[in-house]
């Protein structure tokens, strides 16, 4: 029982796997594929920008908290 569960998602896995390359083929044909990489890409960007300069906010804000416990 246990063996015919693991050969059954076995061919089932294979299944699945032989669509989506089909799809990504298909993508890639049509030059679909560029523009969700370009999409990845500029979200992926806007996304490290964000945070780079949200890190300089913060360390501002600790100096600033650092200097008034000081003084």
């Amino acid at each position: 029982m246990l063996l015919s569960n693991v050969i059954t998602f076995s061919v089932m896995a294979q299944q699945g796997g032989n669509e989506a390359i089909e799809m990504a083929d298909g993508m890639r044909a049509s030059g679909k594929i560029y523009v969700v990489v370009l999409v990845v890409t500029v979200i992926l960007t806007g996304l490290i920008l964000y945070l780079i300069r949200l890190d300089k906010k913060v360390s501002k804000l600790e100096k600033e908290v650092n200097n008034k416990i000081l003084n």
